[in-house]
């Protein structure tokens, strides 16, 4: 970015001569080299039309990206139910609700990073869509997997950001970026959110300026019993690190419960487990336990209708701050300020994020503190309990 503005690059500047070189590719990459080539020049024939998005991302990050989505007709000239969404399928559940008037085609990521099968058949059907244009913004992607994606559309209209490039796939990102413009959404850590809008700026010409995430959402649907107002404590995280303590969360659902609060519990078949370890908590008058008793619809619809949601930073808390129920969202440092939290210009005013500031800040989680696998990283686990207990007393009384 030159003075605040996005601009088109060509070169990219992390990149220095010398290091772009096809010896520098990992191994793997010439292993799936002959079955992306099939793919990228597959005969294919027909008038060429409609806007590929690459999105492979979670659920949060789908979240902070569908504000932005509503300017892609209107800025790449593509009416809406010609732009094809291609995603993860840690979302295909929600396609239909999150992303109504698009084509959807979702896939597996991890296999199409392993399987060499798998990854042709994805390649085919991009390839075979005839896309005249293609856009891929993320940030945090893997050459591999999106660039490769972008590549074998070979769609006339290229339009992508500049990555993140770590050392190991500097050179696979540099064969990709090399063969397109690209546009420079800020250095790290510059949020998500940001980054969209700055990335449409650069496409449209024109300032288009960042908006909070927004999930219209129907109420009055959740499968809670009815009765007095309930919080949602969501506890659980896919990577274990990345998770408040548990002792925490059960001293204050207790403390919640003492007050007279209802208390809803929702998660996965690990956070089932820790349950178990608990009896007394969960014979207690006013708490119900929905943990591995929902479908994901149903854990949006009963988040819907919460009070409040105390949660890790993981996706339910991106929904939560979206359909704007007041939210603690307790965060780490792995790469702080780039997703969580979100920038004043765009953070709703119920959203709290509460993090303990470490000198170890933005090491990717890739945590050298941290003494037991599987434990919370450092960053969580010294997020004082007083903090957390303050800011959700505030959201309550507010």
């Amino acid at each position: 970015m030159v003075g605040g503005t996005p601009v088109i690059g060509t070169v990219p500047s992390s990149l220095p001569p010398g290091q772009i070189t096809l010896k520098r590719m990992r191994k793997r990459w010439w292993a799936f080299r002959p079955f992306d080539l099939l793919a990228r020049y597959w005969p294919s024939f027909g008038r060429r039309k409609g806007l590929l998005v690459v999105r492979i991302d979670g659920i949060g990050d789908l979240l902070m990206f569908l504000p932005a989505l509503e300017h892609y007709s209107r800025v790449f000239g593509v009416p809406r139910n010609e732009i094809t969404i291609l995603g993860s399928h840690n979302w295909k559940d929600l396609a239909q609700s999150f992303l109504a008037g698009y084509r959807v085609k979702t896939f597996d990521e991890g296999r199409f990073d392993k399987n060499p099968l798998y990854r042709l058949k994805i390649g085919l059907w991009v390839r075979r869509q005839r896309f005249q244009k293609v856009s891929c913004d993320l940030f945090f992607r893997k050459a591999m997997v999106a660039d490769t994606l972008v590549w074998m559309a070979a769609a006339p209209e290229v339009y992508i950001t500049q990555p993140w490039i770590s050392r190991k796939t500097r050179s696979e990102h540099a064969y990709y970026l090399g063969r397109h413009r690209y546009i420079e959404t800020g250095a790290y850590p510059t949020h998500e959110i940001l980054r969209h809008y700055a990335y449409l700026s650069a496409v449209g010409g024109e300032v288009i300026p960042p908006a909070p995430p927004l999930l219209p959402w129907p109420r009055g649907r959740s499968v809670v019993p009815a009765g007095s107002p309930y919080i949602v404590v969501h506890f659980g995280c896919n990577e274990p690190g990345r998770r408040w303590p548990f002792p925490f969360f059960q001293r204050l659902i207790g403390e919640l419960l003492d007050q007279g609060h209802r208390v809803v519990l929702t998660g996965s078949a690990k956070e089932a487990d820790e349950l178990k370890a608990c009896p007394d908590l969960l014979a207690r008058d006013g708490l119900i336990n929905l943990v591995c008793r929902t479908s994901l619809e149903q854990a949006i619809d009963v988040i819907a209708d919460a009070r409040a949601v105390v949660v890790n930073e993981t996706g339910p808390g991106h929904i939560a701050i979206a359909l704007g129920v007041p939210t603690v969202m307790m965060i780490g440092g792995g790469h702080f300020g780039n997703f969580v939290p979100y920038p004043p210009e765009v953070c709703p005013p119920r959203a709290r994020f509460v993090y303990q500031p470490c000198d170890c800040y933005h090491c990717f989680y890739n945590c050298t503190r941290r003494k037991v696998d599987r434990t919370p990283f450092p960053c969580f686990a010294e997020i004082p309990y007083a903090r957390v207990w303050t800011e959700v007393q505030d959201l309550l009384q507010g």
